[in-house]
């Protein structure tokens, strides 16, 4: 291999395709690879894709075509992850262009894939088909040297497990990337004491599920002990903050909620994706269904840490969704008061058991409820703001410059929620004590006390 060989890596889609990826980038400067600042200076083009709904192909088609457009004849392109593991073929039709496909149990083949395509006539690695059942013993396996957490400034994402074992009806993501299959807590602490070393503020730890860790390595209250352990393992991380929590006391156990309540690090944050409110939509989509039981569960989190923030995501237009099932759900979000509200409208996903099901709510009635739920959950995000008013948060700098800087409080996980603005220039990466002087209905203002 020459030394003048460089990649470019695009990541689209969620935090654990961006784990993925610094996965990948990792083993190829191992490999002896550079890093390259733009497409033009590099000889290698990974799109790590997204597969998840029908507008994330799209993009990840989109980003592919443009590399193609202007691909040089010493360049190769490889597509990588959930869209090339799900539909290698559907891809390799539409970007003709791709030099080399790697699903998303094969990321750490990508030093192989390469030295295969640059040492010889093309040739395509297709991953195994859409519903292949995937070989646990290589799905969860630890990659020597290579840190299964992305980095993005002082913050850190840290993978627990691959795959998913829920059924639900509407979800692609178990065909995508195979059943739960946990790492090992020493790998994860490990690493999580490797971050610590590195300075970090904050770990975000994240799985599709991350309240199901540990169950298919046979330890009950998984998540759990993992934290008490982490607690213990690294005292200088300030925030660690949980994602992607499952309503079930199979996931959220009481036993969690008292570890979340008990320690200071662990910020009082959980994004608890609930799908629906209505009890008939909610059992087509297979998910529980019990509503006065996620209703309690959501009063012990807040009766154990009242300052709690609750993030939650909600799909709109599912079959069989009536008019009646809709103000089912707005009156639940009124009720709740949830933090921060997400919304997506369905799309049917070759290969669930709801694409069976007739798609039979209209996609203009499906856009007209989405704003609908927005707009129901607008108001009560701001009245939550407009409380924080007075109040001293800590608050971790992420960007400043032309005497404003901008940060995130324990209550906005990076990208997806709300943020604190401040006119005044503070030092990126530090966690600052601000009184909110100002509320909007995403984002607050602050001072120095």
């Amino acid at each position: 291999m020459s030394e003048s060989q460089r990649f470019y890596l695009i990541s689209l889609g969620c935090p654990k395709n961006l784990v993925d990826s610094e996965g990948i980038a990792t083993l190829l400067r191992h490999a002896g690879y550079a890093p390259a600042v733009d497409a033009d200076g590099a000889d290698l083009l990974i799109v790590n894709t997204c597969g998840f709904i029908g507008s994330a192909r799209e993009e990840s088609r989109a980003v592919l075509q443009d590399l193609a457009q202007n691909k040089q004849p010493n360049q190769r392109i490889i597509a990588a992850g959930c869209y090339s593991q799900r539909c290698p073929d559907e891809l390799a039709e539409a970007v003709p262009e791709i030099d080399g496909l790697l699903g998303t149990r094969r990321w750490m083949d990508i030093v192989d894939l390469v030295e295969e395509l640059t040492g010889r006539e093309k040739k395509l690695r297709t991953p195994p088909p859409v519903c292949h059942t995937p070989d646990v013993e290589t799905v969860g396996q630890d990659t020597q040297g290579v840190i299964r957490a992305a980095v993005q400034g002082r913050s850190a994402y840290l993978k627990l497990a691959d795959g998913c074992r829920r059924g639900c009806a509407f979800c692609a993501i178990p065909l995508i990337k195979g059943p739960t299959v946990s790492r090992s807590p020493e790998a994860i602490l490990a690493e999580a004491e490797q971050l610590a070393g590195l300075g970090m503020q904050e770990i975000i730890l994240i799985a599709q599920e991350t309240t199901d860790y540990g169950r298919d390595l046979g330890m009950e209250n998984g998540l759990a002990t993992l934290l008490d352990q982490m607690v213990a393992a690294v005292p200088q991380v300030p925030w660690i903050r949980l994602m992607y929590a499952y309503p079930s006391r199979t996931g959220l156990s009481h036993e969690l909620i008292e570890t979340m309540a008990n320690h200071s690090q662990i910020l009082p944050y959980l994004d608890l994706p609930l799908q629906h409110a209505h009890p008939d939509v909610l059992r087509r989509m297979r998910r529980p269904a019990n509503i006065d039981r996620v209703r309690h569960m959501i009063e012990e989190l807040r009766r154990a840490m009242p300052e709690i923030a609750i993030r939650t995501t909600f799909l709109i237009g599912y079959p069989g969704e009536t008019e009646e099932a809709f103000q089912t759900l707005l009156a639940f979000v009124e009720e709740m008061e949830f933090d921060r509200v997400g919304g997506f409208t369905y799309s049917h996903e070759e290969g669930t058991p709801a694409a069976e099901l007739e798609d039979d709510v209209h996609p203009e009635v499906k856009a007209d409820r989405l704003e609908r739920l927005m707009a129901t959950q607008q108001p009560i995000s701001l009245a939550k703001n407009q409380a924080l008013v007075g109040e001293v948060l800590d608050v971790l700098i992420e960007g400043q410059g032309e005497g404003l800087s901008v940060g995130r409080s324990y209550r906005d996980a990076p990208e997806i929620d709300g943020l604190v603005l401040v006119e005044e220039e503070l030092s990126i990466g530090e966690i600052v004590p601000l009184r909110i002087t100002a509320a909007l209905e995403y984002d607050l203002v602050g001072e120095r006390p």
